[in-house]
């Protein structure tokens, strides 16, 4: 039985600390954060054991009558892994304390690949993290990238991969500090961060993306443009996508016809805060025309990189050797079906 602790409990950390709560073969010992609002008291009524990040936040957390159990190097020291949830840069700053101590850590996708120097999406390289000290797991649009591009690649159908990313402008709970309104923000350079990014996991995948942010805060819109290794037919194509767990396929026909109305689905589903943890591709839009296909897709960016942290824990702890058992468990006990 691992220990594992938790580093900053916002949007993904929140997600994080839930999420290895209910696996049997890890455990959370403790939450970190700076914070002493309606966020950190939500994981005290959790019944999460609250750590300061520092001597100031300690002090702001006992005038709000937060329940600490110690500093963060006192966590550091009770647990086996880090899962980093900290804002973009934070995670950086971070590491020479966790190397210091010597705690195996994951970082988020905001931190840059050499960061860790292995970035990892479990149905694509598990493997190659089993027993590291330290791994990236990708951001939620990269992490979509793979699942798609790599369940191709593997049904052999993958010659080389073509995006435009519509992107959310800001998390929705953040929505009142900034974002876009009534204008649409292009990214300056083709390819965009994520195509790169893809490739530090897999570096054979011949993907180029363009990203233009948009005034919306649900979700990320993916269109695709895939040149295929040969002929083929839908069928066999939705095949391949079937093969991975982690890829969804949706009908517009069927009333999803937009990102509000799938994160309702997920709603209805009973899903915590509505998370959607997979690709939610659309089977009756997706085109194939000799060789070329074109699909698009629907992307959860507060939900899809928790069952690959998960996944990640087991592999840098080498809990589990083998990706495609980790993965199940992990579906089983998030409800991915």
């Amino acid at each position: 039985m691992k220990n594992i602790a938790v580093i900053g409990y916002g949007v993904i950390g929140k997600r994080m600390a839930d999420a290895i709560n209910k696996q049997d073969d890890f455990k959370l010992v403790g939450v970190c954060d700076v914070i002493s609002d309606w966020r950190i008291q939500n994981a005290v009524r959790k019944e999460y054991n609250i750590y300061a990040a520092t001597p100031e936040a300690e002090k702001e957390m006992k005038i709000a009558n937060i329940p600490l159990k110690g500093s963060i190097q006192e966590l550091l020291k009770k647990v086996d892994l880090v899962v980093d949830c900290t804002p973009k840069n934070i995670a950086a700053q971070n590491i020479k304390m966790y190397k210091e101590i010597g705690v195996k850590f994951i970082v988020q996708g905001g931190e840059k690949h050499e960061t860790t120097g292995h970035s990892f999406s479990a149905e694509n390289n598990y493997k190659s993290a089993i027993n590291l000290n330290a791994t990236r797991v990708v951001s939620c649009n990269t992490t979509s990238i793979l699942r798609t591009l790599t369940a191709l690649k593997k049904a052999g159908l993958l010659e080389y991969a073509r995006g435009t990313l519509l992107r959310r402008a800001t998390d929705p709970w953040e929505s009142h500090l900034g974002g876009i309104m009534n204008t649409m923000v292009p990214e300056r350079d083709i390819p965009s961060h994520q195509g790169p990014d893809a490739q530090s996991v897999d570096p054979d995948l011949n993907v180029i993306t363009s990203a233009v942010k948009v005034p919306e805060t649900l979700s990320h819109m993916h269109y695709w443009n895939v040149k295929l290794k040969k002929q083929t037919t839908k069928e066999e194509v939705l095949e391949a996508f079937k093969k991975s767990s982690r890829i969804k396929l949706i009908h517009y026909d069927q009333g999803l016809v937009s990102n509000n109305t799938i994160k309702e689905m997920f709603l209805d589903m009973g899903r915590p805060w509505g998370d959607m943890y997979e690709v939610a591709l659309w089977e009756d839009m997706l085109k194939v025309v000799g060789d070329e296909l074109f699909y698009a897709y629907v992307v959860d960016n507060q939900a899809i990189v928790i069952p690959e942290t998960i996944d990640a824990i087991r592999a840098l702890t080498g809990i589990e050797m083998d990706a495609d058992k980790s993965i199940a468990k992990t579906n089983e006990s998030l409800g991915i079906h």
